[in-house]
């Protein structure tokens, strides 16, 4: 039933679409021009909105779009991963550590979203439909 859901000509774009969300999600510090984390998020933004033009709006068969998605996310889940330990703690007044828990939420749940697009995009319900929309098109 979900699956049916999820592959219906509607949610197909907006899936697609959504695939920049956790890519994009850091704290806001995180972005600051004195950090080094704020370069590779707009990287993978970028060839991300290159493959979403070449799939959605060129209507492109070809399967390196597609590559470029799953290796995008993947590329996120391991960047997520190696920032983990130096940003999983803070330190309060005091020198006392305790666990930054907006970093971990923020973290973990970018790191689900792209483990859901990645297995989104392999879904073969998902290439089908759009390479019937754009065959259609193209007649």
């Amino acid at each position: 039933m979900f699956r049916k859901m999820i592959t219906t000509r509607v949610m197909i774009p907006v899936l697609l679409v959504l695939q920049v969300l956790p890519l994009i999600v850091f704290p806001i510090k995180s972005y600051s021009l004195s950090s080094q984390e704020w370069w590779l998020p707009v990287f993978l933004a970028l060839l991300t909105i290159i493959s979403l033009v070449q799939i959605l709006l060129r209507r492109d068969l070809a399967p390196w779009p597609w590559y470029l998605l799953s290796f995008s996310q993947g590329l996120n889940i391991i960047s997520r991963i190696m920032m983990l330990m130096p940003h999983a703690t803070i330190t309060v007044q005091g020198g006392a550590q305790v666990a930054n828990g907006g970093y971990l939420v923020i973290a973990f749940a970018a790191i689900l979203l792209s483990a859901f697009e990645i297995w989104y995009a392999e879904l073969p319900e998902v290439r089908q439909k759009l390479a019937s929309r754009s065959l259609a098109k193209s007649s």
